[in-house]
């Protein structure tokens, strides 16, 4: 077995209500609180905030967070002694990076990429509202700068102190967010299980558990949204493909999925799952005995069709849990047509920081390709 490294960051709180904890564990002082609207306007934030006595609450974050968002965040924090992201993915992207920000004062433009931020951020929690992203567990925020190109600070200084998983807070979830985002975490696990750098027995272990978890889970949150039990392992599976990727890189997917919501505001789980099976049949020849090994342990019965058939079946089971949960599955569907091809397959060449990590090269002809087969 070659060497490998494993990094975990936050302390994890997790149970219904657990969210109200957040008074117990945050240091005393004023608290910089990030949200977003909707977050607000659905009340999912007002048992914690009557709980925290002194709040400074920031929810204008939207999805695909820009740079003036983040550093609206950062002024609205001066002062404050503690950071808390509360919500999906957005909020919780930018509370990573505003707590660090408002500690260090350090210039944005130096800290782009891998290890750069190396200050200490001010105390973080991070509480998500969707079982998806896997934020919380990360090291890595990804913002959006020049209106289009999105960039990543990824940096052990910003992991949170503590990740609170709360199912209650999932329960109101409207049905295309839940399947959506769901999607999201098992690409996280999938492109963690076979990214080409940094994969390793940890990270496998951590993504094949949340892969199960969410194959298991998905249809019966969707179907049954009041399922508390189902909820908090969808929120488990979330976490846990959030601790693998961040130890193994996600690669193509997230790739060609990135200028769908930097030009075309398709929301990111959405986007991962218009193509997710596309990039998937990309990759075959490089990643099918792990397709294969994943293919086998969501369905035992798979073992006897050899492995060609065990990584096709995987990628098919993939696609009826997506259609199943009523996610869409043509990119037509999200205003998007031919004549945008050119323009995506440009900008996705633009993501090689995913792109290294993908079991097989994928060209700019063949980005046109794929996006021309998910129309």
């Amino acid at each position: 077995m070659q060497g490998y490294e494993f990094r975990y960051g936050p302390q994890l709180i997790s149970g219904p209500g657990a969210a109200r904890r957040l008074a117990e564990v945050l240091p005393a002082g004023r608290c910089l609180f990030v949200t977003d609207a909707n977050v607000r306007a659905l009340g999912l934030a007002d048992a914690v905030l009557a709980a925290l006595p002194d709040t400074i609450v920031f929810d204008a974050v939207e999805e695909d967070p820009s740079r003036d968002t983040l550093m609206a965040a950062v002024a609205a924090g001066e002062g404050c002694v503690s950071v808390v992201g509360f919500g999906g993915g957005s909020p919780m992207d930018v509370a990573k990076l505003a707590a660090y920000l408002i500690a260090t004062g350090e210039d944005l433009d130096t800290l782009w990429g891998v290890g750069k931020a190396t200050g200490q951020g001010l105390p973080l929690a991070l509480v998500p509202t969707t079982a998806g992203t896997g934020s919380e567990a990360t090291a890595v925020t990804v913002i959006t700068v020049g209106g289009s190109e999105k960039r990543g600070v990824n940096s052990p200084a910003l992991y949170a102190d503590w990740a609170v998983l709360d199912s209650e807070l999932t329960l109101t979830l409207p049905r295309h967010v839940t399947a959506a985002t769901g999607i999201d975490a098992m690409v996280h696990a999938i492109e963690a299980y076979t990214s080409a750098r940094r994969k390793n027995p940890m990270s496998d272990m951590f993504a094949r558990k949340a892969l199960r978890l969410i194959s298991d889970n998905l249809l019966v949150v969707c179907e049954r949204p009041d399922d508390l039990e189902a909820r908090g392992k969808m929120l488990l599976a979330a976490h846990l493909a959030g601790v693998a990727f961040d130890n193994a890189p996600v690669a193509g997917v997230h790739a060609l999925a990135y200028p769908l919501g930097g030009h075309f505001h398709v929301p990111h789980g959405l986007s991962n799952a218009l193509m997710l099976t596309h990039v998937l049949g990309h990759n075959m020849e490089a990643a099918r005995p792990l397709y294969a090994e994943l293919g086998a342990m969501l369905d035992p019965t798979s073992r006897d069709i050899g492995q060609q058939g065990q990584a096709q079946a995987f990628i098919q089971h993939l696609a009826r849990l997506s259609r199943a949960a009523g996610v869409p599955q043509r990119l037509a569907a999200v205003g998007i047509g031919p004549e945008h091809l050119d323009l995506l397959a440009s900008e996705a060449m633009k993501q090689e920081r995913l792109l290294v990590n993908n079991p097989c090269p994928i060209t700019q002809a063949d980005a046109r390709r794929l996006y021309e087969a998910a129309l």
